[in-house]
């Protein structure tokens, strides 16, 4: 089956669709992680607040990622101010980031498909090519993304930059060591958010890897659904659980490659 066949078989579009609870969940998954980190580095404990930076990065791309398709149930204004604020904390413009993102989905895994890069490399040049990955995603929206997202990087940009300087001009170490974390992060992103999901599908792009283990899932948030989510971008992340079960029900015979 081809993408559009694929679409028209599962029934998907009153996923798209959240409740009061969860628009808040997805608005605010990743600030309970980002206060615990926070408080333990601030109080010295760098090495308990490790694993809560960590959960906080992930739950802080699935929020941005909602955002890249409209999918967090707010409007416009708030999901700007969303991608804003977790710029600040990402350290990364994530407008940038979305403009990336979008060209992904429309030029998947081609020459045109920037975030894609890394999907044909081994693993460890997915690791190491990381830093590049993000230098190339503030360059490419420079060079071919409109006014508004261009504008919308550079804020972000100026705004990190002036955060930076604070922290370490006057010696913030809880936030130098968020800051730090957040780059590794960043420059992990081109193996966890991109090889771990697309190596060995460029023979069918649209169908990339996906995750069924229980445990796995709920420890990494349901963000390695990823063959639902490209398949139907439009379904938030909270509801993919419910796609990945409705697609099993559907096509059995579906071809899932497992992400790890």
């Amino acid at each position: 089956m081809n993408h559009p066949e694929l679409i028209r078989t599962v029934e998907w579009k009153d996923l798209r669709k959240l409740s009061v609870k969860e628009m808040l969940i997805e608005n605010n998954i990743s600030l309970p992680w980002l206060f615990i980190s926070l408080f333990l580095a601030f109080n010295g404990y760098y090495g308990l607040a490790l694993p809560f930076s960590g959960f906080y990065f992930l739950t802080a791309l699935r929020q941005v990622h909602n955002g890249f398709h409209n999918s967090l149930g707010t409007g416009k204004r708030l999901t700007w101010l969303s991608l804003y604020l977790n710029s600040l904390t990402m350290m990364a413009s994530i407008h940038a980031v979305k403009f990336n993102h979008i060209r992904h989905h429309k030029f998947c895994l081609s020459e045109e498909d920037y975030e894609g890069k890394s999907a044909a490399m081994k693993w460890y040049e997915a690791i190491l090519y990381g830093p590049k990955h993000m230098f190339l995603i503030h360059w490419i929206t420079f060079k071919k993304a409109n006014k508004t997202y261009r504008k919308n990087m550079y804020l972000e940009l100026v705004s990190i930059a002036l955060l930076i300087t604070v922290a370490f001009y006057f010696q913030i170490h809880f936030l130098m060591y968020h800051i730090l974390v957040m780059i590794f992060g960043e420059f992990l992103m081109a193996f966890f958010a991109v090889w771990t999901v697309h190596h060995d599908t460029h023979e069918t792009p649209d169908i990339a890897r996906t995750q069924r283990g229980f445990w796995k899932n709920k420890l990494t948030f349901s963000m390695f659904y990823h063959m639902e989510h490209h398949l139907f971008p439009a379904v938030p992340t909270i509801k993919l659980p419910e796609l990945a079960e409705r697609i099993d029900k559907t096509l059995p015979e579906l071809n899932k490659k497992q992400t790890f």
